[in-house]
């Protein structure tokens, strides 16, 4: 596998709100700001934008060139269809309208990744499920999730969507939680179009391992792209990467090694207060050192270790290769 080459979505060069800062870390960017402080990241030459952009006046004809100015490529375009006016839900909505126009959203999208030339269109249905016991009917918004995205994967089958699932956030607990519940999702949907961004931090998040969940996605054939981040597991933090999980990441990219996978690495990161370039360019060091460290593993020892499952042993082969050289007992 070659080396890997690496995205961002534009929102990590934007301003960041929480519930406590509702005025924001740091002062409003437009998409000239962000997609010029993206092209002075080392490396990063790929973004996810959100549609529609950061005034409504803006057309992606506008965005194309600010990408085409400052040697950026746009990977995927993503709907808002998780803000105010969604917030009983989007796909889920018990409004029949607001279900219609979470499609008109996404119709928009579609039509400005085919100016911009983005590989997929990327749902992110943060206010999808539920805050409450016995608030929803299970079924009924799992068929509302099921036919609203099916509908869409009909309706545009040149176009590749992919689903990132999050457990919780906005919503305290989101219909498309997990892999596993996704690629059931999928199953459901009957269509060849959509499959799945997996988010290293939305997986911890949902008490996964990611190298797992990223390997039986692929065994599905559903794997549309996969992003680095990190957090203490309780919450989305998107970290720089390996900030807390260093093992995890190794294997992770262990995995993406063994299928060998050859796209972008989206870094989903929120610095809210650090430097997003700052931020981004540690990420973007940190993977290309543990490049380094996948190019040292023994691979035949590995192999040996898991097929024998000796946890000991399997570590051991990794601490070697971090330490650049055979220090620990096997």
């Amino acid at each position: 596998m070659g080396k890997l080459t690496y995205g961002a979505g534009i929102w990590a060069f934007g301003q960041f709100v929480d519930r406590y800062a509702g005025d924001g870390y740091g002062p409003t960017r437009t998409s000239q700001q962000m997609i010029e402080d993206a092209a002075k990241v080392p490396g990063l030459k790929h973004l996810d934008i959100n549609v529609p952009f950061d005034i409504p006046e803006r057309t992606a004809v506008e965005i194309k060139k600010m990408l085409d100015d400052n040697g950026l490529i746009c990977r995927a375009t993503t709907p808002h269809i998780y803000m105010r006016e969604y917030v009983k839900g989007s796909f889920t909505n018990p409004d029949t309208k607001l279900r219609s126009q979470t499609k008109d959203r996404v119709r928009e999208a579609i039509a400005a990744a085919e100016i911009l030339g983005a590989t997929y269109v990327k749902f992110w249905p943060g206010q999808d499920g539920f805050d409450f016991p016995l608030q929803a009917n299970y079924l009924q918004i799992w068929d509302y999730t099921i036919n609203g995205i099916r509908d869409l994967a009909n309706e545009n089958p040149k176009v590749q969507f992919a689903i990132e699932y999050k457990c919780k956030e906005p919503r305290v607990r989101m219909t498309l939680a997990t892999a596993a519940k996704t690629l059931l999702a999928i199953s459901e949907m009957k269509v060849d179009n959509v499959g799945i961004v997996m988010d290293f931090g939305h997986s911890l998040m949902a008490q996964e391992t990611p190298a797992e969940s990223l390997l039986l996605i692929h065994r599905h054939g559903k794997l549309v792209s996969a992003e680095l981040n990190d957090n203490w597991r309780g919450w989305d933090d998107d970290l720089p990467v390996a900030s807390v999980h260093l093992f995890e990441t190794i294997e992770y990219m262990l995995a993406l090694r063994s299928i060998n996978w050859t796209d972008p690495v989206l870094l989903d990161q929120f610095p809210f207060r650090e430097d997003p370039v700052r931020a981004l360019t540690r990420s973007i060091e940190i993977i290309t050192y543990l490049e380094e460290v996948c190019d040292r593993v023994d691979i035949a020892a590995l192999n040996q270790a898991q097929n024998s499952q000796d946890a000991l042993a399997a570590q051991a082969v990794i601490w070697d290769a971090l330490m650049q050289e055979k220090r620990f007992t096997r």
